[in-house]
């Protein structure tokens, strides 16, 4: 090979080495340009996590503030129905005690009034008895002083 064609060759390469270098340069230059909007759109999400973030916590408070006000609420809505209850009750109780007390007063003056009654019966029952008893031991005395009257017609026998 000659001077000339080498030259030529060389010129050649130089050519291609060349666009080779432009070629890389350009793809530097396109990762830059890349790694440069990629760090801005990283940095934009990180901000936007931030801020999410910042509003879960916001969230967070908020509820818990509303929970913590309902449960509130509510106890006190819990308090006064059982103070409420426990008053009905009560006066149930007070309502039933009496209307207790006065049947058993009512029941007490009833029993009284019929064993007063029951007393007065069996007293009638006991002096009518002792009067038919008195009855029927004057007929028997009166006859057996009949019977030992007639010895011949009856004789009168006492029990072994």
């Amino acid at each position: 090979m000659k001077k000339d064609n080498l030259e030529i060759i060389l010129e050649d390469i130089r050519g291609k080495f060349d666009l080779v270098l432009e070629g890389h340069d350009a793809l530097h230059k396109e990762i830059k340009d890349t790694r440069k909007e990629l760090c801005e759109k990283i940095n934009l999400v990180d901000f936007k996590v931030g801020a999410l973030d910042q509003k879960i916590d916001n969230v967070e408070t908020n509820l818990n503030a509303k929970i913590d006000s309902v449960e509130t609420r509510l106890n006190t809505k819990i308090d006064n129905v059982e103070s409420s209850l426990n008053s009905k009750i009560d006066n149930v109780e007070t309502s039933l005690n009496a209307k207790i007390d006065s049947v058993e007063t009512r029941l007490s003056a009833k029993i009284d009034n019929v064993e007063s009654s029951l007393n007065t019966k069996i007293d009638n029952v006991e002096t009518n008895l002792s009067a038919k008893i008195d009855n029927v031991a004057v007929n028997l005395a009166a006859h057996r002083r009949d019977t030992e009257a007639h010895p011949a017609l009856y004789k009168v026998k006492e029990g072994n």
